[in-house]
């Protein structure tokens, strides 16, 4: 039976992320997954593993992610005993791209045709195999695009395993968390973390597409540096124009 949205949203509001996404787990079981960009949303797993019960994770593996961020997600498999389900792009269309335009076509014509290519398809593939998911989405990130973020949204861009029928649910446990929030816990938990933060990279991405940032510059005037600032998004969390959108009634 599909869960009430509204209600849901109404039961966990102001609730702590432990409690968010233990309700999340004894709601949706093995149908609900965490994603885990190999960044600072390691407090997912973390909060996932004290709960005692099973959890799902998953990432997108674009190919163009940094070696320190390939070694960071197996440390933290053999951290947690756990098994990251990598999701990964459509090798024809990334060929395609590639041999039309070259490897760094998104410093000339935007990163929207890239990041659909290498993570818009293959998270709504992979949600197509779920009723929710579990995301590190703050709503300090970026407050132009992530100022309303609540902790339990129905996902309007993605269809679930039950397509137009059976909503998608989606959770931001750490919404009303700031980055000192997060960054507390992750040292008093002493949860393994991204080498690329210690040398300024506070919003981590693909390679050619991040950057450091300086003390004044907000965390997310690393990602995609050339392009507005009003377009800091891949399209997996706020709808980007340019990228190929979600087709709504397919669900696998």
């Amino acid at each position: 039976m599909p869960v009430d949205i509204p209600a849901f949203a109404q039961s966990l509001a102001g609730a702590p992320a432990l409690k968010t996404i233990k309700t999340a787990l004894e709601t949706f079981e093995d149908r609900v997954a965490i994603s885990f960009s190999g960044a600072e949303d390691v407090l997912l797993i973390e909060y996932a593993q004290q709960t005692g019960l099973p959890f799902r994770v998953f990432s997108l593996d674009t190919g163009r992610l940094h070696a320190e961020t390939y070694r960071f997600m197996a440390e933290v498999e053999a951290h947690y005993g756990i098994r990251i389900e990598y999701c990964f792009p459509e090798r024809g269309a990334v060929e395609a791209m590639v041999r039309t335009k070259g490897l760094f076509s998104f410093y000339e014509d935007g990163h929207g045709e890239c990041c659909g290519i290498r993570k818009v398809e293959p998270l709504r593939r992979h949600l197509a195999s779920l009723e929710a998911w579990i995301t590190g989405q703050r709503r300090d990130q970026s407050p132009g695009t992530r100022g309303d973020v609540d902790i339990v949204e129905r996902d309007e861009a993605f269809a679930g395993r039950g397509g137009n029928d059976v909503p998608l649910v989606k959770l931001n446990p750490l919404a009303h968390m700031t980055s000192a929030d997060v960054w507390h816990a992750i040292s008093a938990f002493e949860v393994p973390h991204n080498p690329l933060h210690d040398h300024g990279m506070r919003s981590i991405g693909c390679a050619p597409c991040t950057r450091a940032t300086l003390p004044h510059e907000h965390e997310r005037a690393g990602r995609w540096w050339w392009e507005q600032a009003t377009k800091k998004e891949c399209g997996l969390h706020v709808p980007v124009s340019g990228l190929t959108p979600p087709d709504a009634n397919e669900s696998s």
